[in-house]
């Protein structure tokens, strides 16, 4: 999004400025403008014009149509930020109420689950990526983002940059994932010095810590 696309609003422009001002993630961004926009769809005109009946009606709306308590809270965290920053409007979602989200067990694979989980990865690098999110409880990008120095043998943790909430954290390591993790470099090294690998998930021409 630039200054000089004429398909954004003044409104708009003003919007994804104070996100990017604040420094938000594009999805954020994206999330945001699209809550706003959908708002603007029901509203049947600007959102600047809305009354704080018309967000409470929007929120009724939004249960009425079976919204889930996780989009129905992201919707409101969205307004929340169009009204309260870019408007400086607070007052106006004062009747719009967060839901709370019910909390559920998760789902526990057992160790068999886990091992045929794993095996039915395509390949040794697909395997090794599954186990270090599994084994680690780390995201997808998470994954992808990981490189040889973040693996800290000694200590057996992963570190971990700027996760969710662009935080910095650490992962415990377990023996196995370790030896996993020692197992793919090797093979994916070899092939990339070979040239017969794109340089990719973790391969590096720098040793790792206890490799």
């Amino acid at each position: 999004m630039t200054f000089s696309d004429p398909g954004v609003s003044p409104l708009r422009r003003r919007m994804i400025d104070d996100m990017r001002m604040r420094k938000f993630a594009p999805k954020t961004q994206s999330t945001y403008l699209r809550a706003v926009r959908e708002f603007a769809r029901f509203l049947g005109r600007s959102p600047d014009t809305a009354t704080v009946e018309d967000l409470r009606g929007y929120q009724l709306h939004l249960v009425d149509h079976g919204t889930s308590p996780v989009s129905l809270n992201a919707a409101i965290s969205a307004l929340k930020f169009f009204f309260e920053v870019t408007l400086g409007q607070p007052q106006l979602m004062a009747r719009m109420q967060p839901v709370r989200v019910p909390r559920k067990l998760p789902v526990i694979l057992s160790p068999d689950e886990v091992r045929r989980l794993i095996a039915a990865a395509g390949n040794l690098k697909h395997q090794t990526a599954l186990s270090v999110a599994y084994g680690a409880g780390l995201r997808v990008s998470e994954v992808v983002a990981l490189k040889v120095s973040d693996i800290d043998s000694q200590r057996m943790t992963l570190r971990i940059e700027q996760g969710k909430g662009r935080k910095d954290r650490y992962a415990m390591l377990s023996p196995v994932l370790l030896e996993r993790l020692r197992l793919w470099w090797r093979v994916a090294r070899a092939c990339w010095m070979a040239g017969g690998c794109f340089p990719g998930w973790i391969p590096s021409t720098h040793s790792a810590r206890d490799s």
